[in-house]
């Protein structure tokens, strides 16, 4: 029986008590703030990061790895004759997957990457997923084809705080931006194919609880897998939302974990995310 190891990036997040059930490999993205490169993984302390991003004029940069690493990373992977699936954000925030797609081809060992078409715990659900099968014997066929029935039963919403890394970055229409400077509105969207879209805008946080008392009405329509939280020093509205989810999910406990600087640097300061996905 061929072993397959799963590989991701730093912007995947996986719960502290779910990744003790799993073995993955994760490569590391790179930031640069005030002309210092960090890597997202290890080298910067997330708390530490959202003041040095509030405080720095100009919007960190990000940079996907270096082909050199995915290719070395997936030659020691496939010596002992493994197999490797290669999970990573979606490549309308990054080109992370395009890199590691690049690598593959120039690798020893046999690689297949997928863009999972999203971030954070969205991408970690895929990642979780992916290592327990793997774990269990399965083919590299019957893994992809399970990410990918994840991948199309999950949803991923995000609530902004302030536009302005979001417009400074290109992710968001200027427009929308100059208004909500203006009216303190919050944007809430969603994470589609890869594409944020627009869900809702409104004036204070009454606009995400509005929005989470009605999905917490639509979640017992589905039969829920997992949900998770992610918070950009936002964590005072995850709380709040997270008690108005869980009547929804007696059976579920809810994460709340706070993003890595490369989603952050994305978001901006006080943003939030609920993901999750159906069995």
């Amino acid at each position: 029986m061929t072993n397959i190891k799963i590989v991701t990036d730093s912007s995947c997040i996986i719960d502290p008590e779910r990744l003790k059930e799993i073995d993955i490999h994760t490569i590391s993205l790179s930031i640069m703030i005030d002309g210092t490169i960090y890597a997202d993984q290890n080298e910067l302390d997330k708390k530490e990061f959202m003041d040095m991003m509030e405080k720095s004029p100009a919007l960190p940069k990000t940079s996907q790895p270096p082909i050199g690493e995915f290719v070395h990373l997936y030659d020691e992977l496939g010596k002992d004759g493994s197999e490797i699936i290669s999970i990573h954000l979606t490549e309308k925030l990054s080109g992370t997957v395009n890199t590691a797609r690049q690598a593959a081809q120039m690798s020893q060992s046999n690689v297949t990457v997928i863009d999972s078409d999203y971030i954070d715990q969205a991408l970690g659900f895929q990642v979780y997923e992916a290592a327990k099968l793997a774990q269990k014997g399965a083919t590299v066929d019957q893994v992809v084809a399970h990410v990918e029935k994840v991948k199309s039963k999950t949803q991923l919403y995000i609530g902004v705080a302030t536009l302005d890394n979001l417009v400074k970055g290109g992710r968001i229409g200027k427009l929308v931006g100059v208004v909500s400077g203006f009216l303190n509105m919050k944007i809430l969207c969603q994470l589609n194919k890869g594409e944020l879209e627009i869900v809702s805008k409104g004036r204070g946080n009454k606009t995400f609880t509005k929005w989470a008392k009605e999905l917490e009405k639509n979640l017992t329509n589905y039969s829920l897998n997992y949900l998770g939280i992610s918070e950009a020093d936002g964590k005072s509205l995850a709380e709040e939302l997270k008690s108005i989810l869980s009547p929804a999910l007696a059976d579920i406990s809810i994460p709340i974990i706070h993003t890595t600087p490369l989603v952050a640097t994305h978001t901006g300061k006080g943003a939030f995310a609920v993901m999750f996905y159906t069995n």
